[in-house]
């Protein structure tokens, strides 16, 4: 990466840094080991290795082929942060005739100069199992502190990199280099999130002047375009422009020049209404990358699926959205161009509905409040926008859920029409609103079936993010809403990626998240969390989600009820 100086210090500290960080559930402490090597590393190699994630991306080692190479290990630590950085980026380069045999011996060396600690930690790391981006936010804590820098600035320069390793660079090069990330169009900003709401009055009431829009049950996309050229996003900042043409040719016809919209898309039946998500995520190619190598969990890939998983069937717990009653979201814009892409589902077209601007001709609208993009989104996007009313009495905004529903949505979004948009967070300043309540949880484990599921793997236990970048935290299990389908699915799928493979219990890497539908949470000392999920039962996997965004323990601890017990059932 240009300016930055790669220093020849010994990866075995990077390797201590890992664990000690791993061993402690202090924040401060994570911060503080974090911020003593950045601030003398001064690269960004240690940052991706930190996160678990190598500069390069993933380079293609599957989990059989980097656990076959194990030459014995050498006593005393000698391999730089540079060399195993040069090392790997050579590896990712191999290709062509004899590539299998020449990868092989690459890594062969590389391990053979590493100590059994560093050979553990590159097999982590080349597998996914390191992965951490529940350490983000650590993490630029402590780039701020090796900086000394205020923390805002970080944050800002993240949101529009979107590289947690490009921006530790520039903090490391003052605040004028922060200051220097702008939004450019073609280049993906991480989305603005929502947070759960408690009912819809409580969110009306928080927010003030607000607009209540539609939840869709679609896939989070994001369209940049400049003049002719158009590219598009996933949530995870993936671009799939070549599998979405219709998208492509849409946006090219709106009447701008340059504009970056923040939306969903979704495939809709002839009369509208919405089909399942998973169809609109196999639209995409989309599968929970697993068997493959160099597929990531959340990444939306733009081939067929590959995996020998398969794809992921749908859950069972509740109807799919093309089954419920109602009209389409917007009525226009459910038509898509007619350019489709080859392959089992080409006459499957996406609907892109769009609810936020970001820039629009030669205008960055970020720090604009809300109130003055919705202007601009209707003026660049025109029929193409979810539905929404500005500024509703509580009967109203009643009425725009109870329309979304009969729609076939999720809910309803209550967004502050004063708010920025704050890329990559989580806020108050949006809020969702479901009739049921739904988590989306991390696996963390399987048992085995018994009866008429014996050799399937059925109870899930599920995990909830941890805030401070430790590992997911367990509260509860479930085996309820899998379908016969879903399940032969699940053993095959959680089985690729298993750690520990017991009797009874099946433990698995915490990548793979899925959406849980439950009527509530309630105290209990059996889970490290302090709360356990009740009457919970699965809704889908979610492929379009990492790990790194599903729910907190604190979004969990939020459903319990004010006198600690039992949380009540959703109301209507």
């Amino acid at each position: 990466m240009a300016g930055c100086i790669l220093v020849h210090v010994l990866f075995a500290e990077v390797v201590e840094t890992s664990a000690a960080v791993a061993a402690t559930r202090s924040r401060l402490a994570k911060v503080t080991a974090l911020a003593e090597l950045v601030r003398r590393m001064s690269t960004p190699a240690v940052v991706s290795f930190l996160i678990g994630v190598p500069s390069q991306g993933r380079v293609g080692a599957g989990h059989r082929t980097v656990h076959d190479i194990a030459p014995p290990p050498v006593e005393r630590p000698e391999l730089t942060v540079s060399e195993v950085d040069e090392a790997l980026g050579a590896y990712a380069s191999i290709a062509g005739k004899g590539a299998v045999r020449r990868r092989a011996e690459a890594l062969t060396r590389l391990f053979g100069r590493a100590t059994a600690a560093e050979q553990d930690f590159l097999r982590r790391l080349l597998t996914g199992e390191l992965r951490q981006g529940a350490l983000e936010g650590v993490m630029l804590d402590a780039v701020a502190r090796a900086a000394e820098v205020p923390g805002e600035l970080v944050r800002r320069a993240f949101m529009l990199s979107g590289q947690l390793p490009e921006t530790a660079v520039a903090a490391l090069a003052g605040e004028a280099a922060l200051a220097a990330f702008r939004l450019e169009v073609g280049r993906p900003v991480r989305p603005m999130l929502a947070s759960p709401a408690g009912s819809l009055p409580e969110a009306l009431a928080e927010l003030g002047p607000c607009v209540v829009e539609h939840k869709l049950d679609g896939a989070r996309i994001q369209v940049h375009r400049s003049g002719e050229e158009v590219r598009v996003f996933t949530r995870t900042l993936r671009e799939i422009t070549a599998t979405v043409p219709e998208l492509v040719g849409l946006v090219r016809g709106l009447p701008c020049t340059s504009v970056v919209l923040d939306g969903e898309t979704l495939a809709l039946d002839d009369d509208g209404k919405p089909r399942p998500f998973q169809e609109t995520m196999s639209r995409f190619g989309a599968l929970l990358g697993i068997a493959p190598e160099g597929t990531a969990p959340g990444d939306l890939a733009g081939t067929a699926p590959a995996a020998s998983a398969g794809t992921v069937p749908a859950g069972s717990a509740r109807t799919a959205p093309a089954e419920s009653a109602g009209t389409a979201p917007v009525g226009s814009a459910g038509t898509a161009a007619s350019a489709v892409p080859p392959g089992s589902t080409r006459d499957l077209l996406l609907s892109p509905f769009f609810f936020d601007c970001l820039h629009l001709d030669g205008v960055d609208l970020l720090d604009e409040p809300l109130r003055d993009r919705l202007a601009a989104l209707r003026k660049a996007a025109g029929d193409h926008v979810v539905p929404g009313v500005a500024e509703p009495d509580e009967q109203r905004a009643a009425l725009v859920l109870e329309s979304a529903l009969a729609a076939g949505q999720e809910g309803v979004v209550v967004k502050s029409l004063e708010s920025a948009y704050a890329a990559g967070r989580r806020g108050r300043a949006w809020q969702k609103v479901k009739p049921v309540h739904t988590l989306d949880l991390v696996v963390l484990g399987v048992e085995w079936g018994s009866g008429r599921r014996t050799g399937l793997l059925s109870n899930l236990h599920l995990g909830a993010r941890d805030p401070d970048g430790g590992p997911p935290i367990m509260v509860g299990k479930t085996f309820k809403g899998l379908t016969d389908e879903l399940l032969a699915w699940q053993t095959r799928a959680l089985l690729e990626i298993a750690t520990d493979r017991g009797d009874w219990v099946v433990a698995v890497r915490p990548e793979l998240v899925i959406e849980i539908e439950l009527d509530g949470v309630q105290t209990s000392p059996r889970y490290p969390g302090g709360v356990a999920l009740r009457f919970a039962r699965v809704v889908r996997y979610r492929p379009d989600k990492t790990a790194a965004e599903a729910d907190t323990i604190d979004a969990v601890r939020a459903l319990l009820p004010k006198g600690g017990g039992p949380s009540a059932g959703p109301g209507p």
